[in-house]
């Protein structure tokens, strides 16, 4: 476990197909020595949606590119570039490409390094940090 600041750079790192046109790079992670949260980048392609979905802890996500709707608690939202979400633990949603064309960028944080994601559809529930190790 690392106990020195890092520098990191999403260019460099390696990014993750989370399957359905969305790729994640992990950021901050238990790996790195964090011990409160952990966060990351996630691009969706065009037109991409992931299902729906909940955490076991509070998320925060600041759109940082494109345009995006958030679906929560039967409303969606439109979100345009740096509105920034705070969601709590156990509240189903998802995020969705507005543009059919154009790619979406968001950047998420977790307040747990032992964060899950909850699918609705299937009740399956898996560590985050699993979906980073495919």
């Amino acid at each position: 476990m690392n106990n020195k600041p890092v520098i990191l750079h999403p260019d460099q790192l390696k990014s993750h197909d989370r399957g359905n046109g969305a790729r994640t790079i992990p950021l901050v992670t238990a790996s790195l020595g964090a011990s409160a949260f952990i966060n990351g980048i996630t691009e969706f392609g065009g037109g991409v949606a992931i299902p729906f979905h909940s955490h076991n802890c509070e998320e925060s996500v600041m759109l940082l590119e494109g345009d995006a709707y958030l679906d929560i608690e039967g409303e969606e939202h439109v979100l345009k570039v740096f509105d920034t979400t705070w969601i709590p633990p156990n509240v189903p949603h998802r995020f969705r490409n507005i543009s059919a064309t154009q790619p979406m960028k968001i950047l998420w944080i977790y307040a747990s390094v032992e964060a899950t994601r909850t699918l609705m559809e299937s009740g399956e529930t898996h560590p985050i940090s699993a979906e980073h190790q495919k």
